[in-house]
């Protein structure tokens, strides 16, 4: 039938495009320096910005970081959320100097609601003012010593928001955590990176991004509360016609899970978050990519699109027409081959991005041959294991619930 076919040619373009676009982005990161800021006087005022609950194990070894940045300590202030905290993360912090905040708030549960508490109480006190920029951290995260002084100099080099490069200190723990960092790993050098070099927009992660006061005052605060409020940050900002920069010399250290239920969790939250970001931010930013040719919302919509849902509709449609007779068995069974056969150049196109990702990081990596050659052949699995997340963030009603750190 002819919506099928439609739908075969939407999926068609919408692939084909994604994986041009991946393409020409790592082409252009192998073949280009990384873009680095000139040296800028350390003389702005910043805040960082911690959302904790029960991070006591962790939240110290992140404090120590920012206390000896090269940047001077004097000019950073720490503020933390204590939010729905069972446990000493509030004493930890109070104990090493920085202004706390607790919150308690069963109904309205998450990062961003925590964000918006402790920025509206940092308002209450006048402190809009203060400081130039924000930044944020989860509580588990690590910093190069270097962090807030290059993240300085592209700050005054004239971005309001920017984003960083996302390491981990457990890649190596096993498959799990390989997968996840790697993941983020990849967005830092082959996209974020291609997207400056392009000109255009970058994707701020959940941690390890700034913003400028005036970006603070034009949202009040903070104002995304979706399941994933970094994302929604993100499309609001570029929707406002603001370029997200990214500083590829600003290193931080991230956590990942090491349980494939932890993950799990963690991505099912991340789906259904892609999910409500684009039924709430995909028409306007379609809109902006065809009125005003904008390259960083038609980067940005292909990422939001839900590529998985609508696969899914279509073999369901698929198998339905052909049960009362609309369409052929024949014909459903080649576009199943034809499927089977995109997922097997998947699987290789995954174990090859994988390999160069740590061929070209890996002195950032820093693990044994035998490690790396395990996370290329388990980085596919770990991918995969997306597509029944993706499926259950369709009909699921995900949450955020924390993850346990261990601290490492």
């Amino acid at each position: 039938m002819v919506f099928l076919v439609v739908l075969d040619v939407l999926l068609m373009v919408v692939g084909g495009a994604g994986i041009i676009y991946q393409g020409v982005c790592i082409l252009a990161s192998l073949f280009s320096h990384e873009i680095t800021f000139p040296a800028a006087p350390m003389d702005r005022r910043y805040a960082v910005l911690i959302s904790a609950r029960n991070e006591e194990n962790v939240v110290g070894n992140l404090i120590d970081c920012i206390r000896s940045q090269t940047y001077p300590s004097e000019l950073i202030d720490i503020w933390l959320v204590a939010d729905n905290c069972t446990d000493e993360t509030a004493r930890v912090a109070r104990d090493k100097g920085c202004h706390v905040v607790e919150r308690f708030d069963s109904a309205k549960v998450g990062k961003g609601y925590a964000l918006t508490y402790l920025l509206d109480q940092m308002i209450d006190k006048g402190l809009e003012d203060v400081y130039d920029a924000y930044f944020v951290f989860d509580a588990d995260n690590r910093l190069d010593p270097h962090y807030i002084e290059e993240m300085n100099k592209a700050f005054q080099s004239g971005f309001r928001i920017l984003t960083s490069y996302r390491n981990s200190v457990n890649l190596s723990d096993n498959w799990v955590s390989s997968g996840s960092a790697l993941w983020f790993i990849r967005e830092s050098r082959f996209l974020n990176n291609s997207r400056m070099l392009f000109g255009s927009s970058c994707h701020v992660g959940g941690t390890g991004f700034m913003f400028s006061r005036e970006i603070m005052k034009r949202n009040r605060g903070w104002k995304f509360h979706l399941l994933t409020e970094d994302l929604e940050f993100t499309m609001d900002s570029v929707l406002h016609g603001d370029r997200v920069g990214y500083c590829g010399t600003a290193i931080l250290y991230d956590e990942q899970p090491v349980t494939f239920r932890q993950s799990w969790r963690q991505r099912l939250r991340w789906s259904k978050g892609f999910l409500q970001v684009f039924r709430y931010y995909g028409p306007a930013l379609i809109r902006r990519a065809v009125r005003e040719r904008d390259f960083s919302a038609v980067d940005f919509t292909l990422l939001l699109c839900p590529f998985t849902v609508l696969a899914i509709v279509r073999m369901v449609l698929g198998l339905f027409f052909a049960l009362f007779g609309f369409v052929t068995w024949a014909s459903q069974l080649g576009a199943l081959v034809g499927w089977a056969s995109g997922i097997l150049m998947s699987v290789l196109g995954m174990m090859g991005l994988a390999a160069l990702t740590i061929v070209v990081e890996r002195d950032r990596i820093g693990a044994s041959n035998k490690e790396l050659l395990a996370y290329v052949l388990s980085f596919p699995v770990y991918m995969f294991s997306y597509v029944p997340i993706s499926f259950q963030a369709i009909f699921s009603k995900a949450q955020w619930k924390p993850i346990e750190h261990q601290g490492r």
